[in-house]
């Protein structure tokens, strides 16, 4: 299998699925001619034509808009929003629109679409260009919330969300697209040529929605996170020498309580892990379903490990990104409470 990137991941995973079915079209700022700023749709529409993969006004409502309308009439949209911190604008459509148009028509109509959207922090994008808006999303029923944390669960994440028949939003974690991050601001570059999950099959495959994955077993704590900060609880637990359990959630909505309440039944100490400010984030979510599910097997507070309640800092990015040493910190407040 050839080793990818998550960003040449992503695009083989359109590449498939506009080889695989004429109804698929891909739209957004920039994701025509250029290819995106990213060049996640690179080269798509020299290979498929402009009717099927083209650039956009700038207009997040628009482009989230057609893909409704585009959806309703039977095609299979992938819209792109340059970036999560302007997804706003989006949000009637896909809040009034997008999520609910099964439920208002009784099943008549439908809204089988993704929308993607680089996402997170770690690249000094400052607050205009790091945030992770995921629990905005995570509340809106009707929707399904994606966010991949390596190349081959990219791709194979993708292909599923656009197959679902449902909408997807599907953020993907810009820090991590050439490469994994430990946590450790300034190290040099790691590529994905290295990783396991590096390796991506060029043809068609899916990773299923829902589900998570024990990335790291242990016996010590467990570690519930997505996108970026699963290699950095990776990084973080080897480095401290902490035998913690850590759970790639992938799937947002729906996640998966099964596979965590079988580790935080086995270890009793749970840290969950986001970017985002700390009040009614998605982890706090977690935080309130484990106490449901797991309360006699608790053996300590659930320690939340997060961003700040401020917009994200340009100058002080580090001190709000959950590094490696903040991870460390919260492991070993829970195993020696």
């Amino acid at each position: 299998m050839p080793a990818m990137n998550i960003i040449q991941a992503l695009n083989s995973a359109m590449d498939v699925l506009l080889e695989r079915d004429p109804d698929v079209v891909i739209f957004g700022e920039d994701a025509g001619y250029f290819g995106g700023v990213f060049k996640a749709t690179d080269k798509l529409q020299e290979k498929y034509g402009l009717d099927r993969v083209f650039d956009t006004p700038i207009n997040e409502a628009a482009i989230a808009g057609m893909a409704v309308g585009m959806a309703a009439k039977g095609l299979k949209p992938i819209a792109e929003i340059q970036f999560a911190d302007y997804i706003f604008p989006a949000i009637d459509q896909i809040i009034s629109e997008m999520s609910r148009i099964r439920y208002r028509s009784a099943g008549q109509f439908t809204s089988g679409c993704v929308v993607r959207s680089p996402w997170g922090g770690g690249i000094r994008g400052g607050q205009t260009h790091s945030m992770s808006p995921e629990a905005f999303f995570t509340h809106v029923p009707g929707l399904q919330v994606v966010v991949p944390s390596n190349p081959y669960d990219a791709k194979g994440l993708l292909i599923a969300a656009l197959e679902s028949g449902d909408p997807v939003i599907f953020f993907e974690p810009k820090r991590i697209y050439n490469g994994p991050f430990d946590g450790v601001p300034d190290t040099p570059l790691k590529s994905w040529a290295k990783h396991a999950k590096g390796e991506v099959p060029e043809g068609h495959y899916t990773v299923e929605l829902g589900k998570a994955e024990v990335v790291r077993e242990g016996e010590a704590c467990t570690v519930i996170a997505y996108g970026t900060l699963v290699h950095v609880a990776q990084a973080a637990a080897e480095a401290a020498g902490i035998d913690a359990e850590i759970i790639d959630l992938k799937t947002l909505v729906p996640y998966d309580i099964e596979t965590i309440a079988k580790s935080v039944n086995k270890t009793g100490r749970v840290v969950v892990a986001q970017e985002a400010p700390r009040t009614s984030g998605f982890g706090a979510e977690l935080a309130a379903q484990i106490q449901e599910e797991c309360f006699y097997a608790l053996e300590a507070p659930i320690f939340r490990l997060t961003g700040w309640d401020i917009p994200y800092p340009h100058a002080h990015e580090w001190a709000y990104f959950p590094t490696r040493d903040r991870f460390a910190r919260a492991m070993k407040t829970v195993t020696e409470a």
